[in-house]
């Protein structure tokens, strides 16, 4: 199974193509165009599913699946946190939480980056418990900037998610320390001269027990596309009982889904009670 993530820096119409050919099963793909726009050539493989959400239809977080693998946009998905979608991924071998993410929330006065999925770890505490969890795309984020963001930081981000059993695939397939990356994702202004590692794939335990190689995407070879390269994470989905691992996933998303209804069931029992007052 291969996700990729890549800030596509708009227009991903133009350039599907190119990310295309690094056949993936998983897009998480920043700065998208509504799917509305999104007018490809016949050559292009068409995706099994496509989750978007954003407030400019040219710039928005796009979802793609191939080769038989389904998106399932999960009710708990809070439009307030910009910009992470808990998404439930299925196929015939694996199924898995996806939280696919683009922080960018320029009218949240408590931060916009890495502040977004701080909340969101917050709010999506019981989905993430979970240990078939996958938190990726350009979170905005490195550790070099901690002292920036007062409410959350990025060596925070890190210390919560590794006491859940969530580790950054990059950092444990190549045993970096963050803050100190090597391969980086984003050239500011696309001058090779500002590089920094911003994009990420948090994997739970379980998963990164599969993981096979992660790779980053070469300057020379993206640049001309947009000021990200792609971050590619390759996993080993038969490795370790797959059906157990099916199995033990939709019992967790099936508690979780009830547990959706009597919170709601109760919430609507309550305004109930409170307008009859």
């Amino acid at each position: 199974m291969k996700l990729i993530t890549w800030n596509c820096n708009m227009a991903f119409r133009k350039k599907a193509e190119f990310i295309l050919a690094c056949n993936p099963d998983i897009l998480v793909i920043p700065e998208c165009e509504n799917p509305k726009k999104l007018i490809f050539k016949d050559s292009i493989q068409p995706a099994n599913d496509i989750i978007w959400f954003g407030d400019n239809n040219d710039k928005g977080l796009g979802v793609f699946s191939y080769n038989g693998y389904k998106l399932s946009l999960l009710e708990i998905y809070n439009p307030d946190i910009k910009i992470v979608i808990p998404i439930l991924v299925t196929s015939e071998n694996i199924t898995f939480t996806l939280f696919a993410i683009w922080a960018n929330n320029p009218t949240d006065n408590d931060g916009r980056y890495i502040e977004q999925i701080g909340k969101a770890i917050e709010y999506y505490d019981y989905l993430i418990q979970n240990n078939q969890v996958i938190l990726m795309g350009d979170f905005n984020s490195n550790m070099i900037w901690d002292k920036k963001h007062r409410h959350f930081n990025h060596s925070k981000m890190v210390k919560v998610l590794e006491s859940k059993n969530i580790y950054s695939s990059y950092h444990s397939f190549y045993k970096i320390e963050h803050g100190k990356e090597i391969h980086p994702t984003l050239y500011m202004y696309r001058h090779k001269q500002k590089p920094y590692h911003i994009d990420y794939c948090f994997v739970s335990q379980k998963l990164a027990e599969k993981l096979q190689i992660v790779e980053i995407g070469d300057f020379d070879q993206w640049i001309k596309y947009s000021d990200h390269t792609p971050l590619m994470v390759d996993f080993d989905i038969n490795k370790n009982h797959p059906n157990e691992n099916i199995l033990n996933h939709h019992n967790f998303i099936t508690k979780y889904r009830n547990n959706c209804l009597f919170i709601r069931a109760k919430t609507r029992s309550a305004k109930i009670g409170s307008s009859d007052v």
